[in-house]
């Protein structure tokens, strides 16, 4: 892993999401004429902790960034989550070993297939 200061001499960092990711992209251009991007995660390296916009950015759908470019979320649009399997967050449906472990009675509505 590169050291702080060797980033410093080989890339600009463009910007940070709210995750506290930070975003860099190379100073001389590398692999067919064009800049290397990528990213320094704040805590855990976890690829879903990338926030769709940053995400394109980062694979190069999109030229400007995040910020420049203003996008604007719609009001049916949640705000990023990073991936919760495994942590004390993730979704459990009732009857899940951790929630007790105990499920609703049957309905009776269910028929089994008969041969």
């Amino acid at each position: 892993m590169l050291s702080k200061w060797a980033i410093r001499l080989t890339a600009q960092k463009v910007g940070q999401d709210d995750f506290g990711n930070s975003y860099y992209q190379t100073k001389k251009p590398k692999r067919g004429n064009r800049k290397s991007r990528y990213v320094i995660y704040n805590g855990d390296v976890e690829a879903s902790k990338v926030p769709a916009d940053w995400h394109g950015w980062l694979h190069y759908s999109t030229d400007q960034l995040p910020s420049e470019a203003g996008l604007s979320q719609h009001q049916w649009q949640k705000p990023h989550l990073p991936n919760l399997t495994g942590t004390k967050y993730a979704h459990r449906p009732a009857g899940h070993m951790l929630k007790g472990g105990k499920r609703a009675p049957a309905t009776g509505d269910y028929e089994p297939w008969q041969p």
